[in-house]
This record gives C-alpha cells, structure tokens and sequence, in this order.
C-alpha cells in the first residue's frame, strides 16, 4: 500500500488551503494554485497540518491518495520556494534569447524556433547557452522544459542538442571502418 499517502502535508507560515466543493486552493506568497479533489480522497486540516485518508478501503484509493497528497505537497513548495529547471545547448553556433513569454531559439535549423511559454511559467537566459525556467507549478514547468527540449533532444554520438543541467548524455562510440 501506499506510503506517501500517510505523511502529512506541513504548511509553512504564509500558506492557506481552502476546501470548497472538493476544489483545494493553496494560497502563497508566489500566488494560487488549485486541484481538484477525486472522490475517494477525503481531506482534512488541523491548524498549519493536512492529512489525507482514502474514503474507503481499498487499493485504487490509497493510490489516489497517495498521487493526490503528492500534488498537493508539490503545490505548497510551489507557492512558497518555487521550482526551476535549467537547461543547456550545446552545440556550435547554438543560442537562446528569452523575451517576455517567448523564447527563440537557434538550434541548427535554417530558421529560428519561437516557443511561447504557458501561463505561469518565466524564462531567462543568462548566457546564450543557457536557459532557466521557472514556475510555482511543477507540472507546468517540466512539460515547457521537455516542449523545448524536444526541438532538438541530445544526440549520443556528437552530445549536441538541448539537455536538461543534470542529464547526462550516454556516448556511443563511432562506426570503424
């Protein structure tokens, strides 16, 4: 059975959660998030500790317990630290420049490539290799993360394409004659 679903939620100061009508709000200083609440999830919140409980006994709801506490958790780290991803070009003549909600990016192609961010989501560029997104919502950031990854994935023979900071790329070694 699930594990995570039996740990509490701790809110920090500055947090609020608010049920109505099976919709959760969580309220922070890096603005609102909300999620709806499945039917076999029942919740409960006693001064700055939220527990979840399945509300009946059964193996499908202590994994929608369990999916929804982790949401629930990623949403109060979310409105209070925030969460980012970095991602790197490697490649020669590879760059990224980010303006407002948009970043364009020249990754060998005869043209440039724009992506539009989605709400919520902010790019920056501190050098043209570089891209740091940011976000409250970690759903949201690592979906805009992998959109731009995949307008060119590394590959494994030269290393060039856009990866994330941590990812390490497997070599292979080229064809012998």
């Amino acid at each position: 059975m699930s594990r995570v679903a039996k740990a509490p939620v701790t809110l920090p100061n500055g947090v609020s959660v608010t049920l109505n009508d099976r919709q959760v709000e969580v309220k922070g200083k890096n603005g609102n998030l909300s999620l709806r609440l499945h039917e076999l999830v029942e919740l409960k919140q006693e001064d700055d500790v939220v527990t979840l409980s399945p509300t009946v006994d059964s193996k499908e709801a202590m994994m929608h317990t369990g999916t929804i506490r982790a949401l629930l958790n990623n949403y109060v780290l979310g409105v209070t630290e925030g969460f980012e991803k970095r991602l790197q070009l490697i490649g020669v003549g590879y760059r990224a420049q980010a303006t407002g909600n948009k970043v364009t990016l020249n990754v060998g192609y005869s043209h440039p490539v724009e992506y539009t961010l989605p709400e919520g989501v902010s790019a920056e560029t501190p050098t043209q290799t570089e891209i740091v997104l940011k976000s409250n919502n970690k759903q949201q950031l690592g979906q805009a993360a992998a959109n731009i990854r995949s307008f060119r994935p590394p590959e494994p023979y030269k290393g060039k394409g856009i990866r994330y900071s941590d990812e390490r790329v497997v070599r292979k070694e080229a064809k012998k004659k």
